[in-house]
């Protein structure tokens, strides 16, 4: 039976990229990423948080792009597959661990990066005029939040007074009781 193996990880590099060449030309790079996950504990009723670190395997022209664009602490999104590696140490024993070799590396925005490049470019402009690219994004973010909402609401209180509507023609007391049809669940002209 053949299975499906895809993963996709967000996180953060927790060491500098590292780049090495293969006898063939090949390009591979290998990163650290950590990834958290924060949940509330039902029995201490606190907040926990739990962090997995796993390495990424990148191959290629992309392998060249993390090692000259990426460093420690950078956010990234990996898609890839989960492989299991399995060795002898110096000592002989099996040793084994899981790893990711990526399909895709996407380089996500710090904010605190971003907020020291663009102090670095313009030095002499206007503190209150800065504003970082992730800040841009959460703003934008949050105003196409807002009108998503807005039209929800709307077509929800149009939905309701039809509903509203309906039931009131459907249900119209005659002497007090309400009035049942018998209706088809379709209409056709169908003999039975």
């Amino acid at each position: 039976m053949a299975g499906y193996n895809r993963i996709v990880m967000v996180g953060n590099l927790t060491r500098d990229p590292e780049l090495k060449q293969l006898p063939s030309g090949q390009s591979v790079c290998r990163l650290g990423l950590a990834s958290n996950r924060q949940f509330k504990n039902r029995q201490t009723n606190m907040q926990v948080q739990e962090v997995c670190y796993v390495d990424v395997d990148v191959w290629g022209a992309q392998a060249d792009s993390c090692q000259k664009f990426l460093a420690k602490g950078r956010a990234v999104l990996v898609e890839g597959r989960l492989k299991f590696d399995s060795w002898q140490d110096p000592q002989g024993a099996t040793r084994s661990k899981h790893s990711i070799t990526a399909d895709r590396v996407v380089f996500l925005s710090n904010a605190n990066a971003d907020a020291e490049e663009e102090s670095d470019t313009q030095s002499n402009s206007d503190a209150s005029e800065k504003v970082s690219f992730g800040t841009q994004n959460t703003e934008k973010f949050a105003k196409v939040e807002q009108e998503i909402a807005q039209k929800k609401a709307a077509a929800q209180k149009v939905e309701s007074s039809k509903t509203t509507a309906a039931k009131k023609s459907k249900n119209e007391a005659v002497d007090g009781l309400p009035e049942f049809k018998d209706e088809a669940p379709f209409e056709d002209d169908l003999p039975f």
